[in-house]
């Protein structure tokens, strides 16, 4: 007999008390949030220390008809605001490497500090000291003759950015979330932490910690691996999102909840937005959550399906129903797009397969497959669509909460646009 898994809300007065709670979250954290600002802002200047993000020349034609060109520096100060300033080409920074400056933010709005803001600076220092993403990007360098693969790595294995041709190269395959560290990612390294830790200490708690429970302390080693990953990332909005569904799914797991419904979904959007409210000016926090979305909805509705029929239909359904945000957002489509779906089951093995022979000296051995599929986006086109078709879609995916028949729907209309997206490119 198979046991009914619990629901979070079994009445009104349940949804009433959550609600309060999160506002009650969001208010304090909106507060600190605010404080802080008004610190920031209190003085036309202020000094902190910030590690670049990204980095890359931007040019303009100045008023005397002469080219000017200089860097613009894309950078996170210790205190958690995102923020972009101009510098001189002259001045040689590195992504990941600690800057101290004179950034002037008097101007800026409680918006522009919640999401980001482009100041004027001065560099007063930069720290010669390499943190530990920037020794490990000039590890994976030491592997790799070709950039393009180096930089793909960088971006896979410390979220580092990549340069804009690659990225565009990426969207125009189809494949950009493979790279950008989400949480499919963070799933497959808690997969693959559970199996190293079970092999190893399976065998010390059966000898010597019987009385204790291998399931809870397997999650609690696999969440502090994964929390020292994300710390040293600098906690990515996609990976924050991961993480909290991650500890709370396991909480609710042990205490008999049902972990795949939209309602657990929601609490821990809900609750992280409330808890830090960035996230929720985030796209790629946003875009996670809608990824996890549709794979629930995936599984609410097939769940009869067995397990084998899963794992294959879900990067099909995923790369369809998310197709046409990928469009809205990046606007790139070849011939070659939907083989990302085939790239989607494969790098289930390629992503744990990569890790080990970059820990072994061979990392390499990819780098002319990735070149082979990087060469197959010089045929595109740029795609518009208007705002009100991806509108229209999310409505139809709400919907299909509630009505199994808007699933097909949703289908019919994306395979449509699938379609239609092949014949302006073929």
């Amino acid at each position: 007999m198979k046991l009914e898994r619990l629901t979070l809300f079994s009445s009104k007065n349940d949804i009433l008390f959550f609600i309060v709670f999160v506002l009650s979250i969001f208010a304090y954290s909106l507060t600190i949030e605010y404080n802080n600002y008004k610190i920031f802002t209190r003085f036309n200047s202020s000094v902190v220390d910030a590690t670049v993000l990204k980095h890359y020349n931007k040019s303009i034609i100045t008023k005397n008809h002469q080219r000017r060109v200089y860097q613009i520096l894309k950078l996170k100060s210790d205190r958690g605001f995102v923020f972009y300033a101009n510098i001189s080409t002259s001045i040689k920074v590195q992504t990941a490497q600690k800057i101290k400056m004179v950034i002037y933010g008097g101007k800026v709005s409680f918006y522009q500090y919640l999401s980001s803001f482009y100041t004027y600076n001065k560099i007063l220092y930069i720290y010669k000291a390499l943190p530990l993403k920037m020794q490990l990007n000039q590890y994976i360098d030491t592997q790799h003759k070709d950039k393009n693969a180096s930089s793909i790595y960088k971006a896979l294995f410390s979220a580092t950015p990549m340069p804009y041709d690659i990225q565009q190269k990426l969207s125009i395959l189809g494949v950009s979330h493979l790279l950008a560290i989400s949480g499919f990612h963070l799933g497959l390294l808690s997969f693959i932490l559970y199996f190293f830790f079970s092999s190893i200490y399976g065998f010390y708690h059966k000898k010597f910690l019987p009385y204790r429970s291998l399931k809870n302390d397997i999650f609690i080693m696999v969440a502090l691996v994964l929390f020292s990953y994300l710390y040293f990332l600098d906690f990515p909005a996609s990976l924050v999102r991961a993480y909290g569904m991650f500890l709370m799914g396991f909480f609710l797991y042990d205490r008999g909840y049902k972990i795949v419904s939209m309602q657990t979904l929601v609490v821990s959007v809900v609750l992280l937005g409330a808890i830090s409210p960035r996230l929720l000016l985030s796209l790629g926090f946003w875009l996670s959550s809608v990824g996890v979305f549709y794979i629930f909805l995936f599984l609410i509705h097939f769940e009869n399906l067995s397990k084998v029929k899963q794992f294959i239909y879900i990067p099909i359904w995923t790369y369809i129903v998310m197709l046409p945000y990928s469009i809205v957002i990046f606007g790139n489509f070849s011939i070659f797009h939907p083989l990302s779906i085939l790239a989607t089951s494969l790098f289930s093995l390629f992503y744990p397969l990569s890790i080990l022979l970059h820990l072994f000296g061979f990392g390499d051995y990819f780098d002319n497959a990735l070149e082979w599929y990087l060469a197959l986006s010089t045929n595109f086109k740029t795609i518009h669509i208007e705002l009100y078709w991806l509108v229209l879609d999310i409505f139809i995916s709400l919907m299909s909460v509630y009505k199994k028949l808007f699933v097909y729907i949703l289908l019919g209309s994306n395979l449509f646009f699938l379609i239609y997206l092949i014949y302006q490119v073929a």
